[in-house]
């Protein structure tokens, strides 16, 4: 039986393209096991599948002043030995990396062990993490065909962002039994990732009720940021986060507020969803969701609102219109040549793997 270590977390988009694989790999005979950090959200998220998890040491790498600069990079010394640790014990034969800080560690251990990696890349371009694993993978996976020329020559390979199989089988019913929505308005989903997001909770929440004279509203605002005080109001359901009735919620959501993670904007594509993006600033970010959100708003997938332009107006405007032009933005996705992701990783880690 082949073995196989992934990693990856931080943030839920460093965490579901691995578990988009899990059933894949389990059909192929795969003995699974997961390397994250202690309490990031990917040990809920993996321990809930029943896959053996092993914490390490984590720390984040900046490009900017921060006091943790000082002890963070022995957080990661001490996470490299882990993990080297760990990658002894296990012997595994390939590694698989969706990336975040906690992954650096674990593929570079995986180098000094003479494992192979194979890495996935969801942004436009590599983020600092990728970046120092890059040189010790066998295979670089991206999102984008733009994404190539960032990479090295002979280790890319265009695959796409693996997407969950569960969330193709929500039923619309259901997610409207679950908010205790009726048929007679459409319904809004709207989320700011797995974290959640203030400025997309803010704008959603100060025209509150003019959105709820013409939506109902699914509102995943991320943890700790539940409004105790809308509780419980008609036609607007809110969640700290979804898991397994999250299929249903995006079944029942005739258009999506969201931020332009890679794969969270994957998933929209896939499940045919129109939606309106409201990528990171360059003042919180790298500027990856930028770049991902015009790319999508170029093909016709997304229309998108910087979050400089933000304004609870413009956001009711964006919406409108787009819920009155939704049957264009299917056109759209459909005429999408979204590869099979999981399909081509699968090939790939089969043959890095000499299964």
């Amino acid at each position: 039986m082949k073995r196989i270590v992934l990693t990856g977390g931080g943030t839920a988009g460093h965490v579901t393209p691995n578990i988009a694989l899990i059933p894949k790999l389990k059909e192929a005979g795969f003995d699974i096991h997961y390397i994250g950090s202690y309490e990031g959200i990917e040990h809920t998220l993996i321990t809930d599948l029943g896959i053996p998890y092993y914490g390490i040491s984590s720390g984040k790498l900046r490009r900017y002043i921060d006091v943790k600069n000082l002890s963070d990079p022995f957080r990661v010394l001490k996470g490299y030995a882990q993990a080297r640790g760990l990658l002894k014990k296990l012997k595994p034969d390939v590694v698989f990396s969706k990336g975040g800080f906690v992954s650096v560690p674990v593929v570079l251990a995986a180098k000094r062990r003479k494992i192979p990696v194979i890495i996935h890349e969801s942004d436009m371009t590599p983020g600092l993490a990728n970046k120092i694993c890059i040189p010790a993978a066998s295979r670089v996976c991206h999102n984008f065909p733009e994404t190539a020329k960032y990479l090295p020559e002979g280790k890319a390979v265009l695959t796409g962002s693996p997407v969950r199989g569960e969330l193709f089988f929500g039923r619309p019913d259901e997610g409207r039994k679950l908010c205790g929505f009726g048929t007679g308005k459409p319904v809004l989903l709207v989320t700011g990732g797995s974290l959640g997001s203030a400025v997309i909770n803010r704008a959603v929440r100060s025209r509150l009720d003019d959105i709820l004279e013409r939506y109902q509203i699914i509102h995943l605002c991320g943890k700790g940021n539940a409004a105790e005080e809308l509780r419980g109001k008609e036609g607007y359901m809110q969640f700290e986060y979804a898991g397994a009735e999250l299929p249903h919620l995006f079944a029942a959501a005739d258009i999506v507020i969201s931020r332009a993670g890679a794969n969270a904007i994957c998933e929209l594509l896939a499940l045919r969803i129109p939606n309106i993006l409201i990528p990171l600033s360059l003042a919180a970010s790298r500027g990856d969701q930028i770049l991902n959100a015009e790319s999508f708003a170029k093909q016709g997938f997304s229309k998108v609102i910087m979050e400089e332009d933000l304004t609870a107006e413009r956001l009711l405007e964006a919406v409108d219109e787009v819920y009155a032009d939704r049957e264009k933005y299917v056109r759209a996705m459909e005429g999408s040549r979204q590869l099979d992701s999981v399909r081509t990783i699968m090939d790939l880690i089969l043959e890095v793997a000499g299964a």
